[in-house]
């Protein structure tokens, strides 16, 4: 299979080179059944890993625990974009207890960000509380993506209702599943949010759990023109993920798709 024009990362988390290694670990904590062979979180090493796949492009981004890192974990993401040379593609957090979440929205404009990334389970609120609304709002306004991490077992922080409600709420807004719409809730994620045309979905952090058999039934129910290649980075590595996708023997065309295409389109690339 020809890949070499260039793949594009969908799901990429960076850290400040002082804190990676730290933060790395208490992902690591957070999710206790990973195999445990992470990297290191940096901008380099994305960007040496990327050159070692064929990976030419990656959407960056970072989640604010409290709200008063937002803004400066902000900075840092359009500083590394900034630092990369054209490859990193740059999403902002946001927090639900920001006292102003339209100047903070404003800020991350200013900034030459290209999205927003919510992580609802790590940062202890539901997808659809109304506090962070307003968030979905602006970009459903300005057409910007925002990238939500979804589906989890052990809560109900994410899970397919709640992103439903969201779906409905804002019919036009761009919004980006992570993990095929429900990590660890696959299947239902799929019954519940395929009929909706305003989610796309990146495969990132699901593909070691569910098999290649499963990985195809998922891209077939969400269509190739819906599912994107990310490796949440940094907790897995690009070979093995490419290679896994690899062996489904999907269309050239698929493959474009999904490697590249979509999340060209999707982030106006």
């Amino acid at each position: 299979m020809d890949i070499t024009y260039g793949i594009v990362d969908a799901h990429c988390h960076i850290y400040p080179d002082k804190i990676a290694l730290k933060a790395v670990k208490a992902v690591e904590t957070f999710y206790p059944t990973l195999p445990g062979d992470s990297l290191d979180g940096t901008c380099a090493t994305l960007i040496r890993s990327g050159a070692e796949n064929g990976v030419t492009h990656f959407i960056v981004h970072s989640v604010a625990t409290t709200p008063h890192q937002v803004s400066s974990i902000n900075r840092f993401i359009a500083q590394s974009v900034e630092n990369s040379g054209g490859a990193f593609t740059g999403l902002g957090t946001m927090h639900p207890e920001l006292e102003n979440i339209e100047s903070a929205m404003d800020e991350l404009v200013s900034l030459g960000l290209r999205g927003v990334k919510l992580h609802p389970d790590i940062q202890r609120f539901s997808a659809d509380d109304p506090r962070i609304m307003p968030v979905y709002e602006f970009c459903e306004a300005k057409g910007l993506p925002v990238l939500v991490h979804t589906g989890d077992y052990r809560y109900d922080f994410s899970n397919p209702p709640r992103i439903a409600n969201i779906l409905r709420t804002f019919p036009k807004l761009n919004f980006i599943g992570a993990h095929f719409g429900g990590w660890s809730v696959w299947d239902e994620a799929a019954r519940t949010l395929t009929g909706f045309d305003n989610i796309t979905v990146d495969c990132s952090s699901a593909m070691h759990w569910l098999g290649e058999e499963r990985t195809r039934a998922l891209i077939c129910a969400w269509g190739e023109d819906r599912v994107m290649f990310g490796t949440d980075y940094p907790l897995w590595r690009q070979k093995p993920e490419i290679d896994l996708l690899l062996r489904l023997d999907l269309t050239d065309g698929a493959y474009r798709k999904i490697f590249r295409k979509n999340c060209m389109r999707i982030y106006g690339i």
